[in-house]
């Protein structure tokens, strides 16, 4: 006799709306408040989200992301183009600042929704 485990809150749905910002249990309400304040619960769903405890783990995730391909194009760009250092410096400056503000809140809301997937931090708890 083998006991089957019903996966009720599937990790790659979750994962996926949650970089989309949205609710990792019904995808269509709003997670946040804000640019980086989670709601209390889904304006669409009633789902709980103050459970959360994301803590600094996104922004670890985006400085880990942006660092790793921002110092790729600029080795190759100063490899291949030999640009002025102020101009080099500018524009990745900008970049960095454009690509971190893009993609903190997307990995807050990844790693909220991994959270709630795995019932983790009291999103498990019955309300």
């Amino acid at each position: 006799m083998s006991a089957e485990v019903i996966d009720d809150r599937p990790s790659k749905p979750a994962m996926w709306r949650g970089f989309r910002r949205c609710c990792p249990n019904c995808g269509d309400g709003h997670l946040f408040d804000g640019y980086l304040k989670v709601v209390d619960s889904c304006p669409n769903c009633n789902e709980v989200m103050r459970h959360h405890r994301a803590d600094d783990g996104p922004a670890y995730l985006t400085i880990l992301i942006v660092g790793h391909l921002l110092a790729i194009f600029m080795h190759f760009t100063w490899s291949w183009f030999r640009p002025d250092p102020a101009v080099m410096a500018t524009v990745f400056t900008v970049l960095t600042v454009a690509l971190s503000l893009y993609l903190l809140p997307r990995l807050k809301g990844l790693v909220v929704a991994i959270q709630w997937s795995r019932r983790m931090h009291g999103f498990g708890q019955p309300a």
